[in-house]
């Protein structure tokens, strides 16, 4: 397995995927841009000049200084018409992406049923998305957390799964919840206020959704302690925000203590609500984190499918062999609100929405299907259709739930597995209630 620290941005339709590789890689010629976001080595900065016609220092106020430039601070304007551009990172330079193309080097070898998968489930995450928006907007569902624009960071993550592993969903991970077999009926019975819908089928090792911020990690913490040594692993989602959170800190300091085989995913889509994420930490990267942890950890363009499912194929590789968690940051961008109930129009501004929506992961992924020769148009017309049919057909099964008669007596039902006297008794009072209340229709 090849050990490598990997970043992976996508700007404007460009295609920057870098990884910093103990062999190296081949000269570089023609204009390059070196943007200095780490410490590096004078010494492969000068080998580089001897071969490139021009080369533009990006983030740095001389050739000694390092961490000038965060990942996400990097704009399309600065690398626009290079030939080439570089990271630099650690104590040395990160390989090099010629613009607008994918690096074959890099470009896991995926067969081309998995790689039409994903762009099939992408597709349904932000269609789902966008139905349940307007179910929210007609008074249907209460509110939810919109995932427009980050269907790549998880679907690329949850992909390296295999069935037995388990999933520990935040509340922005639908796609990831309908790829592990999660049906749509069911999430719209969550956000329409049914405890039925946090029912998990039987056989499907998801968790159910978890509202307060950061709480799944040591959910996710202690089940991969209990699942050491039987070749499962434990996948955690959660965003920024909740590396600021205690819980957050304890997880990983835990996992990496005793090794356990999980793997921490933090999309990092630029917001915490509303508070940016310059206002969360003065640390360069969130994935650099895992350093105190002395775990893994490692940044990667939550735009970009591809880049996402070779960085999680690794860390699950990792601690499926018992080598213990690693930190994935996707560096992704939430291009709807937070949720149904906010209104980014109030602390961010249209121009960065914009700039976002140029770097949309489906509209990238699609490129690379169509240029693969794996995706035609009419194919593109056709999936639409099938996807638009198939929420139809959810929406429709969840109306049907709804009309079924709902038993209070189920909340008494799942959160122990023997009920403590206090909540027996308590059931046996509603009980009587509610059998004293159909008597009374019956005679009324």
């Amino acid at each position: 397995m090849r050990k490598y620290v990997a970043v992976a941005i996508i700007m404007a339709g460009l295609v920057l995927a870098a990884a910093y590789l103990s062999g190296g890689g081949a000269p570089v010629e023609g204009r390059v841009a070196l943007v200095v976001f780490e410490d590096y080595n004078p010494h492969e900065f000068e080998t580089l000049r001897s071969t490139a016609t021009e080369v533009t220092v990006i983030g740095a106020g001389n050739l000694t200084s390092g961490y000038d430039v965060r990942i996400e601070d990097v704009k399309p304007s600065d690398i626009r018409g290079y030939d080439a551009v570089i990271f630099t990172g650690g104590s040395g330079l990160y390989r090099r992406v010629k613009s607008g193309r994918v690096d074959r080097d890099l470009e896991p070898d995926l067969p081309p049923a998995l790689l039409l998968k994903l762009h099939r489930y992408m597709v349904l995450g932000r269609r789902f998305d966008e139905r349940m928006l307007t179910l929210q907007r007609q008074g249907r569902i209460g509110t939810f957390a919109p995932i427009k624009g980050q269907e790549a960071s998880q679907l690329g993550a949850v992909a390296a799964l295999d069935p037995e592993d388990w999933m520990v969903p935040c509340f922005r991970e639908a796609a990831a919840e309908i790829w592990r077999g999660k049906a749509m009926e069911h999430i719209l019975l969550v956000y329409a206020g049914y405890n039925e819908g946090g029912f998990i089928p039987e056989g499907v090792n998801n968790l159910p959704v978890s509202i307060p911020v950061g709480s799944q990690t040591l959910h996710a913490a202690g089940l991969a302690y209990g699942i050491r040594g039987k070749k499962q692993v434990a996948m955690c989602f959660f965003g920024d925000g909740a590396t600021s959170e205690g819980d957050f800190h304890e997880a990983l300091n835990f996992a990496s203590v005793f090794q356990v085989p999980a793997v921490f995913v933090c999309q990092n889509n630029h917001w915490a609500i509303s508070v940016p994420r310059s206002r969360q930490t003065r640390s360069k990267t969130l994935a650099q984190k895992a350093l105190a942890y002395d775990m893994p950890g490692i940044a990667v363009a939550g735009n970009d499918v591809l880049a996402v499912y070779a960085a999680a194929g690794e860390a699950v590789e990792r601690a499926r062999a018992g080598e213990g968690p690693t930190l994935i940051e996707t560096v992704t961008y939430r291009m709807s609100v937070h949720t149904t109930a906010d209104d980014p129009r109030r602390y961010r501004s249209d121009e960065e929405v914009e700039e976002w929506t140029r770097k949309d992961p489906i509209t990238r992924f699609r490129k690379y299907l169509l240029d693969k020769g794996l995706l035609t148009e009419r194919d593109v017309e056709t999936l639409e259709e099938q996807v638009k049919t198939e929420i139809k057909e959810a929406e429709e099964r969840w109306a049907r739930l709804t009309e079924k008669p709902v038993d209070p007596l189920a909340m008494f039902d799942h959160a122990y597995a023997e009920l403590p006297p206090h909540l027996a008794a308590q059931r046996e009072e509603l009980r009587r209630e509610l059998e004293a209340g159909k008597g009374g229709e019956h005679h009324g």
